[in-house]
């Protein structure tokens, strides 16, 4: 329970402020050198390139969560859990097993929350 916490506070604070990873600050006045002769061009959303399904929600893979109920030893689901993905689909997480963990339902729908703030 712990580590999933401190899992659900690091990606928040990673949604949050982006250079927290990095360890890079704002106004620090250096820049990093390009040598690219292309024109800058900004980048794409990650939510453009994930496939979605009729009603709009992100397509995940049945088979691999499958995989991840029945390699954690809950192969027709743990009572009160989801399965989550720790990086979201949506913010270019893999769709893999190493990507995922249950969680709480409550923990689920906060992290959730803040992460539909941050990746779009």
């Amino acid at each position: 329970m712990f580590r999933r916490s401190l899992i659900a506070l690091l990606l928040v604070g990673l949604v949050a402020n982006p250079s927290f990873a990095t360890g890079t600050r704002k106004g620090t006045g250096k820049r990093k050198a390009t040598h690219s002769s292309a024109p800058h061009t900004p980048k794409k959303s990650s939510t453009a390139t994930v496939e979605r399904d009729a009603n709009g929600h992100i397509k995940r893979s049945e088979q691999a969560k499958h995989d991840f109920m029945r390699q954690t030893g809950y192969p027709h689901g743990r009572p009160g859990y989801v399965v989550d993905h720790i990086v979201p689909l949506a913010c270019g997480g893999a769709d893999v097993l190493s990507n995922m963990q249950w969680q709480t339902v409550a923990e689920s729908k906060a992290k959730d929350r803040v992460e539909r703030a941050g990746c779009r």
